[in-house]
């Protein structure tokens, strides 16, 4: 028998339960629709994160960890079994830090993929509002350096807050949640208490929103200067560098070369959050794999159908066996109406999918500060490669699901059928 003939008998199977069958498909397109909605979806919220970090951080942070410790000036003896003379034994804290920073500055203005260098100090403050107390982060910068890196332009509530802080050595530029919090507006005179427990008084100049929850609730921004002045720094000191690349995909070789100019440790952005990445995109996978059982039961769905159009078609096998029609040509016509029902699942479903997504994605919400990121919508990400791989698994699935009722059929003995044994 030819290919076609296998086909037209397939073919001819199915029409004859076309309810059953369009039933059947219905249950693989659902599947199909909810696994593009699904990866979609996944893949929209893994990439708005990563978005909303490379906009908001540097894309590469150099820290005051040197990858080789500083020689002890003292050492009286090198080599194996080095000593050092101490006059007095007096341990205190000590602040890691980058001295002389203009210089690592100039150094890393030698690559040409860096585009902006901002040096900063970052303070863990508690901040206060006549009676209320709120522990923050306050990050000392260069405003008009840490605009190109932050994006804090875009983001700010009050348009001229960035120019605001340039020319007010005691200005403060608050996240908006931490703002709401301790009740604080524009041009409120608030305290900075250090560790020490001194107290600097600031004024507010403006607000901004990052859209992530945790940022926007503990984070602020001071001039670099007296930033320097809470944690005791000489002015050619800060605590770490932030730079931009023109590529952002050039971030992990900028690291590399960066740490070999300076001596300095500097991670990537994706080093620096990869918890939160890898956090996503497990969410997603486990989601992933919840969904990917509708496929299974739209496979069950496949071999039910399947099984009943064998016992159904007992006797045509018997004659097709006895006009010496072999066994793989029985295996084959069955294992053809699988993939067609799968066929007709996927072209219905993958569309179906399609729209779905694109519904999703025009929902809009109020936005909320309850979860990680604040966002009025839900992202969707939507590509070639999601539906062809939905499609190849849908078929995929339904011959598989067809196989066993396919080798049943054609295990058979037609003498049995013949004489009602069967």
């Amino acid at each position: 028998m030819t290919f076609f003939d296998l086909f037209r008998i397939a073919w001819v199977h199915l029409r004859e339960r076309r309810r059953q069958t369009i039933l059947t498909a219905l249950g693989v397109a659902v599947g199909s629709a909810m696994l593009v909605t699904t990866i979609s979806v996944a893949n929209g919220s893994t990439q708005n994160v990563i978005d909303k970090i490379i906009e908001i951080a540097p894309h590469v942070t150099v820290g005051s960890d040197r990858l080789e410790p500083l020689v002890p000036d003292n050492l009286i003896r090198t080599g194996n079994g080095a000593a050092a003379f101490v006059e007095k034994n007096v341990t205190t804290e000590r602040k890691k830090d980058i001295k002389n920073y203009s210089d690592v500055v100039g150094r890393i203005r030698l690559i040409p993929e860096v585009t902006v260098v901002s040096p900063y100090v970052t303070s863990n403050l508690i901040i206060r509002n006549r009676s209320r107390f709120k522990p923050c982060v306050a990050k000392g910068v260069r405003p008009e350096k840490e605009s190109s890196i932050a994006n804090l332009q875009e983001k700010l509530i009050e348009p001229n807050a960035l120019a605001e802080l340039a020319f007010t050595p005691n200005g403060i530029l608050l996240g908006a949640l931490l703002a709401e919090d301790i009740r604080a507006s524009y041009h409120s005179r608030l305290i900075l208490l250090s560790k020490s427990g001194e107290e600097f008084p600031v004024t507010v100049v403006g607000r901004f929103s990052t859209g992530f929850g945790a940022k926007d609730r503990r984070e602020a921004y001071v001039n670099l200067a007296l930033a320097q002045r809470i944690e005791a720094l000489a002015s050619n000191t800060v605590t770490a560098i932030g730079l931009r690349t023109e590529d952002v995909g050039l971030a992990s070789e900028v690291a590399v070369e960066v740490e070999q100019l300076t001596g300095y440790d500097a991670e990537s952005w994706d080093e620096t959050n990869r918890n939160i990445i890898d956090f996503y995109k497990r969410n997603g996978t486990i989601t992933l794999v919840l969904v990917g059982f509708v496929f299974i039961v739209a496979g069950l769905g496949v071999s039910s159908v399947m099984t009943t159009v064998v016992l159904q078609k007992i006797k045509d096998i018997a004659i097709m066996r006895s006009m010496g029609v072999q066994r793989g040509n029985i295996t084959t016509i069955f294992i053809m109406e699988g993939f067609m029902i799968g066929l007709f699942g996927v072209a219905f479903g993958s569309p179906l999918g399609h729209f779905i997504c694109r519904l999703v994605g025009s929902i809009r919400y109020e936005a909320n500060t309850a979860g990680t990121l604040s966002s009025d919508r839900i992202t969707v990400a939507e590509t070639p490669e999601t539906h062809l791989l939905v499609i190849v698994f849908g078929i995929l699935i339904a011959v598989i699901a067809s196989f066993g009722p396919a080798r049943r059929a054609s295990g058979y003995m037609p003498v049995k059928i013949l004489r009602g044994q069967v």
